[in-house]
């Protein structure tokens, strides 16, 4: 399998050629997101090939977010960001939620302020804090970010992504490592301990993505699923690796396939 690739250049982030095992080639779409995308730079959902990726620099990108975000932010979006304390955190989130907002704009057609974010249920439970998502599914979207980066991810069908920053230390890779699939435990121990932590990193990313899409986040348990260390296809599910422009991070993302990725782009027509 071949990994999404991300190539950085003055803000801008390229996703391009991923193919997944036993599933039709996923193209990515070029992904700018500075000074932000107009409705010409981005296709109807009802032309989505595959997942799109996007992704942000945040050292390039806040001075545009922060001027941006009074005419694009919520009411509930401007409160959490004014409850971080520290200033990497508060541009972080500025930089990722500006981004969201300006690229579901252009994707649903509406200004970004006008676009609205609700919450599915819960898979496990029901409550009100599953996936976030728009009314009505037209398209279906994943934002994580960590350190310098933000990643979004953009499909017709449940989409999950994730981006890490690497854990170097040994003392937190044992202190997690317990809680996986025993089969993904099994694969990291049989690693040499120089390339155990960024093989931890990736297997990390791509089981978050994949617990982003399938709504549940990490409430769903680490050791239910076997994502493996190596790319690694649940039933019904396409994973794949994103190659960040900075070797201290690694980055996935999880698409739903199949028979039931075709019963929900269909409803989302």
């Amino acid at each position: 399998m071949k990994p999404v690739v991300m190539r950085s250049s003055a803000g801008a982030v390229e996703a391009a050629g991923a193919v997944g095992a036993g599933v039709a080639a996923l193209p990515l779409r070029p992904a700018i997101v500075r000074p932000g995308p107009s409705v010409g730079q981005v296709p109807s959902p009802s032309a989505f090939a595959g997942p799109q990726l996007w992704a942000v620099d945040v050292m390039d990108y806040v001075a545009y977010a922060w001027r941006a975000a009074p005419g694009v932010l919520d009411a509930q979006e401007k409160a959490r960001l004014a409850r971080f304390r520290q200033p990497a955190d508060r541009d972080r989130y500025v930089c990722a939620h500006v981004a969201l907002r300006l690229l579901l704009g252009a994707y649903l057609r509406v200004p970004p302020a006008d676009v609205e974010l609700v919450r599915k249920p819960c898979p496990g439970c029901g409550g009100p804090h599953g996936r976030p998502a728009v009314p009505d599914d037209p398209v279906h979207f994943s934002l994580s970010h960590s350190g310098r980066f933000a990643l979004l991810g953009f499909a017709r069908t449940p989409v999950g992504v994730d981006v890490e920053r690497g854990v170097s230390a040994r003392t937190a890779v044992d202190s997690v490592l317990g809680s996986l699939h025993p089969e993904e435990i099994s694969e990291l121990h049989a690693l040499a301990e120089d390339v155990r932590a960024a093989a931890f990193t990736r297997l990390w990313a791509r089981k978050e993505a994949y617990l982003k899409a399938l709504g549940t986040g990490l409430s769903r348990g680490l050791a239910t699923d076997h994502i493996g260390s190596a790319a690694w296809h649940p039933a019904g599910w396409w994973l794949a690796d994103v190659a960040v422009p900075d070797a201290d991070y690694a980055a996935a993302v999880a698409l739903r396939t199949g028979a039931q990725a075709a019963h929900a782009a269909s409803r989302s027509r």
